[in-house]
Order: C-alpha cells, then sequence, then structure tokens
C-alpha cells in the first residue's frame, strides 16, 4: 500500500542516481566494498525486507536460503536499475516503490532486515526504525553496513559543518554525523555484534569513510 504521509516517488535525484551507480559499482571493485556486502549478508535466511536498495548491488550476495527479497527504493532511477539487477539475482527480489518511514508492508512479516548504506539519507531517522522495528518479526535480525560519525574530535566537526551546509544537497540527502548505532539502540534493537571500519581502508579518508558493519535484533514492541 502506499504511503499515506507522502508519495513514495516524492524522492528524485535523478543526476545523484547517476553519479551514486558509477560510484557504488567502483567501490565495490576497487574500494573492497564488495567483500563487506557479502559478510553483511552472510547466513541471512527467510522473508527480507532491504530499505534504500539503490541500484541493487547487494541483490548478488543473498544466500539462497533467502526465500524472499522485498526491496524499497524512493528514487525512481535508482529503481530501473534495481529493477535489472534483481533479474539476475538468485533469490527472488521484489522491487517496490516507498520511503523508509512508511514502509508498505505489514507488520511482523519478515526474517531479517537490511539497511546498507542508507540509514545516513533517510529523512527521519528514529521513524525509519521504528518502522523496520515493526515490520520484523520478534527477535529477527537486522543487519546494518552504514558510515557514520568519525572517532576523532576534527573530523567529527567536519562532518557537523558539511551535514549544516553542502553536503546533503550534493550526495541525496546524505548525513555524515549520524550515529547509526546509537540510533539502532534507541529504536529498541538489541545491537548483538558490531565492528568499526574505514572504507577505503587506505588513502586519504573522506567524511564519509567511517563505518559500522554489524547485526541488531528486534525487541519487544
Amino acid at each position: 500500500m502506499p504511503s499515506p504521509h507522502r508519495d513514495p516517488d516524492s524522492v528524485e535525484h535523478p543526476l545523484f542516481a547517476r553519479f551514486y551507480a558509477r560510484l557504488s559499482t567502483t567501490a565495490d571493485t576497487r574500494g573492497g566494498v564488495r567483500e563487506l556486502r557479502r559478510e553483511l549478508l552472510h547466513g541471512v535466511s527467510g522473508r527480507v525486507v532491504e530499505i534504500g536498495a539503490g541500484n541493487g548491488l547487494n541483490f548478488a550476495h543473498y544466500p539462497r536460503a533467502v526465500s524472499e527479497v522485498v526491496a524499497v527504493e524512493p528514487e525512481r532511477s535508482l529503481r530501473r536499475l534495481a529493477a535489472d539487477a534483481a533479474r539476475r539475482a538468485e533469490v527472488p527480489v521484489d522491487i517496490v516503490p516507498g520511503v523508509a518511514e512508511a514502509l508498505p508492508v505489514k507488520s511482523e512479516a519478515f526474517d531479517a532486515a537490511v539497511a546498507s548504506l542508507v540509514l545516513c539519507t533517510v529523512r527521519d531517522l528514529p521513524r525509519a526504525l521504528a518502522e523496520l522495528h515493526r515490520v520484523l518479526r520478534p527477535d529477527a535480525e537486522l543487519r546494518f553496513f552504514e558510515h557514520g560519525r568519525a572517532p576523532t574530535a576534527g573530523m567529527a566537526a567536519v562532518q557537523r559543518t558539511l551535514d549544516r551546509t553542502v553536503w546533503p544537497r550534493l550526495f541525496g540527502g546524505c548525513h555524515t554525523y549520524r550515529d547509526p548505532v546509537g540510533a539502532i539502540e534507541a529504536a529498541g534493537f538489541r545491537v548483538t555484534s558490531y565492528r568499526t571500519l574505514r572504507v577505503p581502508e587506505r588513502g586519504p579518508a573522506l567524511p564519509s569513510s567511517y563505518c559500522v558493519l554489524g547485526t541488531a535484533r528486534r525487541g519487544p514492541a
């Protein structure tokens, strides 16, 4: 069902979508992100909801134990690319329009959820995480791979300044200073494991280089 709050096609960044498609593919092949996607999805099973599926680069890494992926993507151009990726996937993938803050799916319908480089872009982070909590079955997993706040004061100050000025406008609504682990815990999830990493691992650090990869479980409603 469509969002009662806004048109699910309301996120329109066609220029950024083309840029993101090139950048994400390069990061997969040269920046080591492909291996991180494999780690993120290792052992996932059952029915899965993925928010902000982008151009569908995760789809190739879902294990055969996954019965279905419902991939929610609000940006029209990226949805078309995701549909191409879905046709090549080894598991069934259904691409649907929608925003993370109002997921077009039933409550407690999924065995796992995936948030991959998307929590930085959602307009309302607590609400998006509340929606993930709603659609997951009790004790189901949330797998996350996100970038966020830098551990050093200097870079964190740079991130904070960029988030208030040009960064979201240039990069499709992305915010670099968010704290994904803290936000996930505040939404009622129990974070069971995570590790911090830098992407790319070598070379100069970017405001978006500071990442976390981990697993959380849905708490009680």
